[in-house]
């Protein structure tokens, strides 16, 4: 029996094909790459190398990508358009839409700012709020107890009015 190797680039191919099959069996993936199902079964019990364990573990979502990170992308992926463009987005993993966003983002801001800063400007925004509005219901009560007064300074000049005559 005649031994066949296979490239690595053809057993990468196998595996990922392998594993993303849905519900089809190992043995119709093996049929359709014309190889034994033995071959590819042995090829899965093989650890992927460190590079891919990483990336399919956890792929980053592009709310986790470090200022750092994002400008990087930016400047990989600057110049780019169409469909070239949206190749380099789906082999990062993000969207075009997200590259937008952190140009904006990079191009508004002066220097970026950490989530503590952001926690602790939030917090001295809100107690502004509140201190805010807490003086705008003591005004509204102040107005609405010298609305009262009026009117019932009015009543009592018109009953003093009408004795009077």
């Amino acid at each position: 029996m005649k031994k066949t190797t296979y490239s690595e680039g053809f057993k990468e191919q196998a595996l990922l094909k392998v594993f993303s099959r849905g519900d089809r069996t190992v043995q119709a993936v093996a049929d359709e790459l014309n190889i034994s199902a033995h071959t590819l079964k042995n090829w899965m019990k093989k650890p992927l190398p460190e590079s891919e364990n990483k990336s399919a573990q956890k792929p980053k979502r592009p709310q986790d990508w470090s200022p750092e990170e994002r400008l990087m992308a930016l400047q990989e992926s600057h110049g780019l358009s169409g469909d070239a463009l949206n190749a380099w987005c789906r082999a990062h993993g993000v969207f075009a839409h997200h590259l937008a966003e952190w140009k904006a983002d990079f191009c508004t801001s002066s220097k970026p700012m950490d989530r503590r800063e952001e926690a602790s400007e939030m917090r001295a925004l809100k107690a502004e709020n509140q201190r805010l509005e807490r003086e705008l219901k003591r005004k509204e009560k102040a107005l609405a107890e010298a609305a009262a007064l009026l009117v019932l300074q009015k009543k009592y000049r018109a009953l003093l009015g009408e004795e009077v005559e």
